[in-house]
Parts: structure tokens; C-alpha cells; sequence
């Protein structure tokens, strides 16, 4: 290949630094916290809110993982309150119940009970590796979690000590038991086990419709700025689906846009991934799947005219009807009513504009009959 000459290298090197820091919106939770920065003046605190848009990842695409895809983001900025925590948990059991998704499980860890691990098996310097590699539980299995510790350098006196979390079995508060037990000498660790117990002792009593909570203590997800309590949602098990929402704690993320001691909550629902799951488990309601029901023809201005209005009442009723929009010759529009699956046509002429009616027709049995606009609903269920 051809060399490249020390100019070429240093004008390489110029035009990486122009593009370099210039990227798509990788998620909506930084944004927002500079948009809180941005309008700290004007914000009423404790603030809420919402948002949905597309964002952006450098992934490999398959089946649930796509460059380009939707978030919607649900946060509180502004208490420290582990109300906001429950109230969000509960916010992802609401939407998980109205869409009918039975066994969607909401998986609760904390940050501070992984310091607090890495603390007392004396591997608090390496608290990323060692929490990335304990993350991949359930992909690698123990065996090449211990692999990956090692190879981290984290040494096999402390790999050993953290074997009980290998087998973490039992309900939540028999594991946050066993938590406070690894964690008695880490005062840390134990203000991370305080503040899941409030979470699900609170979450529980009030109770969940469709969804289940779980504590998992190998849940690791975006330790970079999470400081508390961590979220992970994952599908029903009979659909192979990664995380379907995530979210956390973070006490200081406004603090890289210059306000410190700013802490706020919030969850993230993967909208593409939910799709997937609702899709594959046929949970999508008719309504939202049903396409036209009937298609009115159009022989001309006046028949067009009388259907319109025919058209407008039946659209208010919650009915799906369009018109042709061009008086085309009445075997187009039959082809066009069989090419769209659309199950009935309505004809009309002078004779059905005298009498206020119109001749429906059943594309799949060929029988029609003459309907009135009251009757019209019935007729075509």
C-alpha cells in the first residue's frame, strides 16, 4: 500500500480532531441533564419529564439491535428521594400491564452494593472489571467470569470470596439478607442494600399488575455515571430479546455541565425491542392492526361528495373507510380494494343518494345489499 508522507499524517491528524468529537445523540439522559444546566433558572424542582426520539449506536445490526432506534426516557432530576425509585418501577409495570405483556421482569441492583463488593474482597481499584466481567453472568457462565477476573488481575484469594454471588438464589429479601451479610464491613456496600430494601419492600406492598422484581446483583449497567440504584427490564423468557428498558441513579450528572449536587432518576424503554416482543407474542389488539374495513368507490363529484360526508360520520365512530379519490373505472377500483385486503366496497348513484342509502358489498362471498349509514357499523364487523 502506499505510504503516507509526515504532511499527509499531520493534516490526517487536524481533520480527526474536527470531526472526532461530533457524533448522533447515543441516548436522551445526557442531553436532558444539559438541558437542566441549560434552564436551571427557570425548572421548578423537582422536575419531570419524558421524551422520545431516535438515538444512535455504532452496533453490529440483528435481530433487536439496530444504529439507529427509539428510547423513551422517563426521569425526576432535583431529589434524592427513593420515592422517585418505586414510582418508576411502578411507571414500567403500568405500561408492561396496558400492553398486555405478562412476565416482563423488572431487575433492581445498586451501585453502591457492587463497590461495596469490591470493596471487601479487596478489589475496590478494580471495580469496573471486576463488575463488566460479574455482568456476563449469564452469557459466559462462571467459569468464564472467573477467566475474565483473572485475566483483569484480580487475584483468586478474591475471586474466591466472591463465589456466593455465583448462586444467588432465593427470594429478595433472603438475598438482601445474604447481601448485608458479604457486605458487613463496607459501610458503603450497606447504605446500597438500605436503599434496596425501601425500593422493594415498597414496591412489593404496593404491588405489581403483570410484571415481576427481581433483584440481581451481577446488574452492572452504566456505571459510568449511575450511582445508585440500577435497572434492567428484560422480555418474557419465552422470547429471545434482550433488555427491553434500563435506567438508574445518578447523583452527579449535571456536574459535567458545570451543576454539582444535582441528583436525579430515570428509566429508559426500548420502543423498537418492545414492538418486537409485542409482535412475536401477538399481542398487538385489533384495533391497531386492522387495516380498512371498506372502501367507497367514486363514480363522480356528486356521489363523491355524498360519500365523503357518509365517510366523516363513520371516522368519528372509530370506523376505518376511505374513498377512491379518482373516478376510475369500477374494475380498478375493485382490484384496488383486492390488492389492499380490504373487505367491502361501497357503491353509490343516483338511485342510493334518493334514498339515502348504499349498496355494500361483500368482496369475499360477492353478496351485497343496500345498507343505511345506521346500519352501516354492524354490517361490516
Amino acid at each position: 500500500s502506499e505510504t503516507i508522507s509526515t504532511e499527509q499524517l499531520i493534516e490526517l491528524n487536524k481533520f480527526t480532531s474536527r470531526i472526532s468529537e461530533k457524533a448522533l445523540r447515543y441516548d436522551l439522559t445526557v442531553p436532558f441533564a444539559r438541558y437542566v444546566v441549560q434552564h436551571q433558572n427557570e425548572i421548578e424542582f423537582p422536575f419531570k419529564r419524558y421524551q422520545i426520539q431516535p438515538v444512535w449506536r455504532a452496533d453490529r445490526p440483528q435481530k433487536g439491535r439496530f444504529r439507529e432506534f427509539y428510547q423513551c426516557d422517563a426521569d425526576v432530576v432535583g431529589s434524592t428521594s427513593l420515592w422517585q425509585e418505586v414510582e418508576l418501577v411502578q411507571l414500567y409495570d403500568s405500561v408492561f400491564t396496558t400492553l398486555g405483556l405478562v412476565g416482563a421482569t423488572i431487575k433492581i441492583n445498586n451501585r453502591k452494593v457492587l463497590s461495596g463488593i469490591a470493596e471487601v474482597i479487596g478489589a475496590k481499584d478494580k471495580l469496573i472489571d471486576f463488575t463488566v466481567a460479574l455482568d456476563k453472568l449469564d452469557k459466559i457462565g462462571e467459569d468464564g467470569v472467573k477467566k475474565e477476573m483473572t485475566e483483569k488481575g484480580i487475584s483468586a484469594e478474591a475471586i474466591e470470596k466472591v463465589q456466593p454471588l455465583f448462586s444467588f438464589t432465593g427470594t429478595i429479601n433472603e438475598k438482601l439478607d445474604k447481601l448485608a451479610t458479604l457486605l458487613a464491613s463496607s459501610a458503603e456496600g450497606l447504605k446500597g442494600v438500605e436503599e434496596l430494601r425501601f425500593i422493594c419492600d415498597n414496591v412489593l406492598e404496593i404491588g405489581l399488575g403483570k410484571s415481576e422484581l427481581d433483584l440481581d446483583v451481577t446488574l452492572a449497567r452504566g456505571l459510568n455515571y449511575y450511582t445508585g440504584a440500577i435497572f434492567e427490564v428484560t422480555a418474557p423468557k419465552e422470547v429471545a430479546m434482550g433488555s427491553i428498558g434500563g435506567g438508574g441513579r445518578y447523583d452527579d450528572l449535571t456536574g459535567i455541565f458545570g451543576l454539582k449536587n444535582m441528583s436525579g432518576v430515570g428509566i429508559s424503554f426500548g420502543l423498537d425491542r418492545i414492538y418486537l416482543v409485542l409482535e412475536e407474542l401477538g399481542l398487538f389488539p385489533a384495533t391497531v392492526t386492522e387495516a380498512t374495513r371498506a372502501l367507497f368507490f367514486n363514480a363522480g363529484d356528486r356521489e363523491a361528495l355524498y360519500s365523503m360526508k357518509a365517510i366523516n360520520e363513520l371516522r368519528r365512530s372509530g370506523i376505518k373507510v376511505e374513498m377512491y379519490p379518482d373516478a376510475a373505472k369500477r374494475d380498478k377500483q375493485f382490484k384496488h380494494a383486492d390488492r389492499r385486503g380490504i373487505p367491502f366496497v361501497v357503491l353509490t348513484g343516483d338511485a342510493e343518494m334518493e334514498s339515502g342509502t348504499f349498496t355494500l358489498k361483500d368482496l369475499a362471498s360477492g353478496t351485497q345489499e343496500s345498507v343505511s349509514l345506521a346500519e352501516f357499523a354492524e354490517k361490516i364487523k
